[in-house]
């Protein structure tokens, strides 16, 4: 299924606990915001809705080879504040903005990866790898691909996670 980036939106919220980067490569949100999404996407029993303030700091710096190309991606700071919502009971999980950064390579066949630090939020999709939904946090580090569609797939992580979906049950 094809995804567009604003509506994939993910959190990978690296999310500083909260750099709002819509799929890690478009960016930090820097507006204030919020998304829904239906129950079996982002968590499995229930619609989860997410929000963020517009308090990112976030810096990106592009480095491209001689010929113009993008080699990789950097993006660090503090990211934005995130409210997660289990849409049918109310109950929130609050996440203030830390830290955060990642490194994008742009690799061959459309697909990117990413390394991410400091505290991220990921949130995978059925169509993702591992399948989801799922959405967690993790502070430390995470590696994960993103290819052309927006499918994500998590090659590792070191640190400690959240299950958010959990916490909201």
């Amino acid at each position: 299924m094809r995804r567009g980036m604003l509506a994939r939106a993910r959190p990978i919220l690296a999310i500083g606990t909260a750099l709002l980067m819509v799929v890690g490569l478009a960016g930090p949100a820097t507006a204030a915001g919020s998304a829904v999404y239906p129950a079996g996407i982002a968590c499995a029993g229930f619609d989860l809705g997410v929000a963020w303030d517009d308090a990112s700091n976030a810096r990106v710096r592009t480095f491209t080879d001689r010929d113009g190309n993008v080699v990789r991606v950097l993006q660090t700071g503090t990211g934005n504040n995130l409210v997660f919502t289990n849409m049918t009971s109310g109950r929130t999980v609050e996440l203030r903005s830390n830290g955060a950064g990642s490194i994008t390579r742009p690799g061959p066949g459309d697909l990117s990866t990413v390394t991410a630090f400091g505290h991220t939020v990921i949130i995978l999709w059925p169509t993702d790898s591992p399948p989801g939904p799922s959405t967690t946090l993790f502070t430390g580090r995470v590696v994960y691909t993103v290819d052309a569609f927006f499918n994500f797939a998590l090659v590792s992580s070191a640190g400690a996670t959240m299950d958010i979906c959990a916490a909201l049950s």
